[in-house]
């Protein structure tokens, strides 16, 4: 099994990929357009970031944000043993298709993992590992094999895993909890709000008010928390809450986190 220091970006052991594979529009995220598969103009010979440090200054929000869970050293020096895109055109365009399929499965491992640490001891533990090394092993292979993935037929098991996972761990909560699963939330008014053991997973929480908010032990898979407000809330046992989704939001000193996370430098102390 992947450790998951390794489901964590390390940019010193990438080519850059993020800089240079994925396409953005020029927005309130990114400063400027860049088509996909076409180098950022930050991106240095040594592929690292010219404005890493200053990237929200500069209006690269997005960049901030944006996580590959260790995909972009998993291909640059395990499925391709190493090889620098800019060195050939051909390994070029297999990364381009692989990199994407890799930063999916290592988001799936990051999340299994986690799932198994939040129920454990449980039977269901065992269907956890299971998924656990069987997409752990389709993240180390081929690139031919990878290239010839449906990752949307990957996800759809592994993601009803995952919600058996959530339903199990926020059980106390089955009489009272709020169900918000993929809801538009998007500047909704919600300070103070009780979402102990809510299921939240793909809601649109984009500039919602949620200062003060309770989310003990809500499920926060997938949900886009841009801009939410989350000075003084209580996130502290919150499950399937990544960094980026932190990085994305608005907090303060008073906002509680899991251990696993750490406070963005960008929230004021």
């Amino acid at each position: 099994m992947i450790p998951r220091v390794d489901l964590k970006a390390d940019c010193a052991r990438c080519f850059g990929l993020c800089c240079v594979i994925p396409a953005f529009t020029r927005s309130a995220d990114f400063a400027i357009t860049k088509p996909a598969g076409k180098p950022c103009r930050n991106l240095q010979a040594d592929s690292r970031c010219r404005i890493h440090d200053q990237l929200r200054p500069a209006g690269f929000g997005g960049c901030d944000v944006y996580d590959c869970f260790g995909a972009g050293q998993q291909v640059s020096q395990v499925t391709f043993g190493g090889q620098d895109w800019r060195d050939s055109p051909a390994v070029a365009a297999q990364m381009s298709g692989v990199f994407p399929v890799v930063r999916q499965l290592h988001e799936l491992l990051w999340l299994l993992e986690a799932a198994r640490e939040l129920l454990s001891p449980d039977p269901l533990c065992e269907e956890l590992t299971a998924a656990l090394d069987a997409t752990e092993h389709l993240a180390c292979a081929s690139p031919e094999v990878l290239l010839n993935t449906d990752i949307t037929a990957i996800r759809s098991p592994v993601n009803d895993l995952l919600l058996r996972a959530s339903e199990r761990a926020r059980v106390w909560f089955r009489s009272t909890a709020q169900d918000y699963r993929g809801a538009d939330l998007t500047g909704a008014h919600l300070p103070g709000a009780d979402l102990r053991g809510a299921c939240l997973r793909g809601a649109l929480l984009i500039a919602a008010n949620l200062r003060g908010a309770d989310l003990s032990m809500a499920d926060l898979t997938g949900a886009d928390l841009r801009a939410a407000d989350l000075r003084g809330a209580n996130l502290a046992t919150s499950i399937f809450l990544s960094q980026s989704q932190l990085r994305a939001a608005k907090g303060d000193a008073l906002t509680q986190l899991p251990p696993s996370l750490t406070r963005p430098a960008h929230w004021p102390s």
